[in-house]
């Protein structure tokens, strides 16, 4: 991945993309073959991996506490950057209908939300962690359409110059990425736009246009 990219990755299922981000993030001993600014990734410490590579899962948590700690992982942000990135993430109706707005008392769990509203805060909160590679794992699968465009389309301006990979079949947010890669059985099979690989790939229209053979 270069500095700076908006890149995609698309497998078969999510349980293959899963064992990939695994590894990119470290979160599994065999990380071997992952490497930053070409040092392997096992010869940083943990606390650095983490705090330069971000992995927000599939299906992330909020926890008990006052909303805007919930969106403030790494620290503080002022509340115009959070609001910024709320817009960006098309969460600021979920704000607009909190009595207390960032002071709420979040429940356990996100109780008090959706399954799509809790996904864009999550969303959100990978973002406010300004990470300088942020791994998102189908950070848009609970949400419609219409919202999956506009927080498509609000992609890069949030992430700036920073390096993201979006592990995705939606073709709403890939034909936004710089590079897509094709990972078939471990391996990168294909690689280039959205529109390119729509053009001459057969497996990667049966995956993300759901093509029938």
């Amino acid at each position: 991945l270069e500095r700076g990219q908006l890149a995609a990755l698309v497998t078969v299922t999510v349980d293959e993309a899963a064992l990939l981000v695994d590894r990119l993030g470290r979160f599994v001993p065999d990380a071997d073959g992952v490497f930053v600014n070409g040092a392997p990734i096992n010869s940083f410490s943990l606390g650095d991996v983490r705090s330069h590579i971000v992995v927000s899962e599939i299906e992330p948590r909020l926890f008990s506490g006052e909303l805007r700690g919930e969106l403030m992982p790494h620290g503080p942000v002022d509340d115009e950057r959070i609001y910024d990135v709320l817009q960006a993430t098309s969460s600021l109706d979920v704000l607009d209908a909190l009595e207390d707005g960032l002071s709420t008392t979040v429940e356990e769990r996100g109780r008090g939300f959706s399954g799509g509203q809790r996904q864009r805060l999550s969303l959100a909160r990978a973002f406010l962690t300004n990470a300088e590679t942020l791994i998102l794992v189908e950070p848009t699968s609970a949400v419609d359409t219409h919202t999956e465009g506009r927080i498509a389309a609000r992609l890069r301006k949030v992430r700036g110059e920073h390096t993201t990979l979006v592990a995705t079949t939606s073709p709403l947010l890939l034909e936004k990425m710089d590079i897509v890669y094709l990972v078939l059985d471990g391996h990168v099979v294909d690689r280039g736009t959205h529109e390119e690989l729509v053009a001459r790939s057969l497996k990667y229209r049966q995956i993300v246009l759901r093509e029938d053979v």
